[in-house]
């Protein structure tokens, strides 16, 4: 059932060009329209008796229209202040055209944590003011305060809720499942008079709650986003009322999204208690990651939602989930094919998160707008887009990637900024010039400068096979399709420290072959024969954890990050292969030549009394099963030692100290 799409010109303050918007978007049934929300109204209705999926190329009027259709398939875009209201909107059809081809593509629905919250408040303070803020809460929650102790409170009459001293020592949890431990805890001896006296303090105390109001205006015991822990400064009564009204409202079920999805099997932080990777915990700004034994741990009801660990995960195991890669890629080729279908060239992709909006709102109604080649796409965060987004569009015929970042640089945003790094050293190593950068602004004028001073023109043929899946496999399939379309000959790029990707240099003379790299390798870039004795190497697998090198007992493996274009890198390269050792009687092969001949020498110049015989030396010439035989029926003792010296006894000391005695005294 094709859709319909109604384009309207909002009282001619637009000039779309429906022919183009057409030919951009072949699989939508277009209308036209002026003033659909208000004159043209009956032509939405009409559309609505058909019963067809619909568009509408409007968000301000949204409410209308929803009114109207309450049981209708509705989608509304926002083509006004993206592309129609701007210095060059007459030429921004090709972009309204990426914007309804974008906006049909549907998005996965987004999984839930679901929390709940009895209303159990603990309020630290430090004086009258946390007490006062528990009395206004005392009506809806269950209240205890702490006070610090360190200042004189004057003692209420009567209270309805225990007011106790002590320091928070150590907090954890989130909304619904706080537990603090205190120390110095202690309650009011009752005769206090003008101010609080407490009794005898212990360490030690916890305490569980569901939600924490501090009002100590000391450090804070959690990051700020953190659900259910409420903070303000006591000297601030303006915004100790807002968390006041806040925590009111905490009391109840809630659900909030699981923003990423993290597969374990893949984490690559730590084998047999070494660490490898530890990007992700490297860039959470709210302590949502923690190290466990063999992968990191996320916790969804402490996630905050920036997506820095997906943006800088290399193997895939923590994937952005509002929307994941995938379908966000999914979205915008569609927009960029759309694009160049209704005859838009250079297309920019300006990535921004919901700050953006008002950003590109204010600049269209009080500046030039956005230039008609820059396509604005909405995430959630812009410290989620991982290298996979970036590599992918511009493979797809970007000629340009924007990250709109406030002027603060926002917590985690390492992730997305060396993922710019990472594109930028491999378009520049190809010849396309630096393609990716991010705009640190909170201002709307400088965002229109940076945008409109761009002269970037993609040179390169658009690769529209490319397909998507899984964030690593894109993004390396989308730089060797950049590599192909840049005609360059380069077989392989040095790239920036952690970029995911790259080789294990293995220096073959010190190698062992004892295999310890391929059983702690988290993705089989390092594998054994086992038919022989054998190390091979993947570098398409590799993910620069440095596992391998951490665990390697010679220490003969070093990283490389690079990103390798030969073909040999996607298949397995012998490292190292040594002839085996056969066994001396039977024949089977059970080791290397080498290893058993160091291990000989090894033993040999140990000068231990049970390696000074050839005969014991040549055993570990001998397979396990062998081995066992010959030291039963070979003529080897197993339990044999060295001849033990002749026994002693307390008269044989003492005739010894007799006759010792004796000589002194002649």
């Amino acid at each position: 059932m094709n859709r319909i799409a109604f384009v309207c010109s909002c009282e001619d303050t637009m000039e779309p060009d429906l022919a183009l918007i057409r030919r951009g978007c072949p699989g939508v049934e277009l209308r036209g329209a002026e003033h659909l929300c208000r004159s043209q109204l009956d032509r939405f209705q009409a559309a609505l008796a058909e019963g067809r999926p619909i568009t509408v190329a409007c968000t301000q009027e949204a409410p209308t229209f929803e009114q109207e259709g309450e049981e209708a398939d509705l989608t509304f875009v926002n083509i006004r202040e993206n592309a129609g209201w701007a210095r060059q909107g007459r030429d921004a059809s090709a972009k309204m055209a990426a914007l309804l081809a974008m906006a049909q593509v549907p998005m996965p629905a987004t999984p839930v944590v679901a929390m709940e919250s009895q209303g159990v408040c603990l309020v630290l303070g430090r004086d009258e003011v946390a007490i006062d803020a528990a009395r206004r809460l005392a009506e809806t929650l269950d209240i205890t305060v702490l006070l610090t102790g360190q200042e004189d409170v004057q003692p209420a009459s009567s209270t309805p809720f225990p007011i106790l001293a002590g320091r928070v020592a150590q907090a954890t949890g989130w909304l619904g499942a706080f537990e603090l431990v205190v120390n110095g805890y202690a309650a009011p001896i009752p005769s206090s008079r003008a101010a609080y006296r407490w009794g005898t303090p212990r360490d030690g105390a916890r305490s569980r709650c569901d939600i924490v109001l501090d009002l100590t205006g000391g450090a804070p015991l959690f990051h700020e986003t953190r659900d259910g822990y409420l903070r303000a400064d006591p000297a601030n009564p303006a915004a100790v009322l807002e968390v006041v009204l806040r925590a009111q409202s905490l009391i109840g079920e809630f659900e909030k999204p699981r923003f990423v999805t993290f597969t374990d099997s893949l984490c690559a932080h730590s084998r047999n208690r070494r660490t490898g990777c530890s990007r992700c915990l490297d860039v959470c700004p709210t302590g949502a990651i923690t190290p466990g034994k063999d992968s990191v741990a996320i916790s969804a009801e402490i996630c905050a939602g920036c997506g820095s660990c997906a943006a800088v995960c290399p193997t895939g195991a923590a994937r952005y989930a509002l929307p994941p890669a995938e379908a966000l890629g999914q979205r915008i080729r569609a927009g960029l094919q759309a694009y160049r279908r209704a005859g838009g060239e250079h297309p920019v992709l300006l990535l921004h998160a919901e700050k953006g909006e008002a950003m590109i709102e204010a600049l269209a109604r009080h500046g030039d707008g956005l230039p008609a080649r820059v396509i604005p796409v909405r995430v959630n965060e812009a410290t989620q887009i991982d290298l996979s987004i970036l590599a992918a569009a511009t493979a797809w015929g970007a000629a340009g990637l924007r990250v709109l970042m406030p002027a603060r640089r926002p917590e985690g945003a390492e992730g997305v900024l060396r993922n710019i790094e990472t594109l930028n050293a491999v378009t520049a190593g190809l010849g396309l010039g630096e393609r990716a950068a991010a705009i640190e602004t909170d201002d709307p004028f400088t965002l229109g400068d940076a945008l409109a001073g761009l002269s970037l023109k993609a040179v390169w043929k658009p690769d529209e096979a490319l397909a998507i899946g899984a964030p690593r496999e894109v993004a390396l399939r989308s730089l060797r399709a950049l590599h192909g379309a840049s005609g360059s000959a380069i077989p392989a790029l040095p790239l920036p420290a952690l970029a995911g990707f790259g080789a294990a240099q293995v220096k073959a003379d010190g190698c062992t072959l004892c295999l310890a790299c391929t059983m702690v390798c988290p993705v089989g870039a390092f594998r054994s024969n086992p038919d022989a004795p054998e190390l091979s190497f993947l570098e398409d697998a590799c993910v620069q954890c440095g596992l391998c090198a951490a665990t390697c007992p010679e220490k003969v493996i070093t990283l490389e990050p690079r990103l390798n274009f030969a073909p040999e890198a996607r298949e397995p390269r012998v490292v190292k292969r040594e002839e085996p050792m056969p066994c001396r009687h039977c024949g089977k092969p059970f080791g290397t030549r080498s290893s058993v001949e160091r291990v000989k020498q090894k033993l040999a110049a140990s000068g231990h009394w049970m390696f000074t015989d050839p005969k014991r030396l040549a055993v570990l010439e001998l397979c396990e099963d062998c081995r066992a035989i010959e030291a039963t029926t070979g003529g080897l003792d197993p339990y044999a030692g060295p001849t033990r010296p002749d026994t002693r006894t307390t008269e044989d000391y003492l005739r010894d100290a007799q006759r010792a005695n004796q000589e002194t005294k002649h």
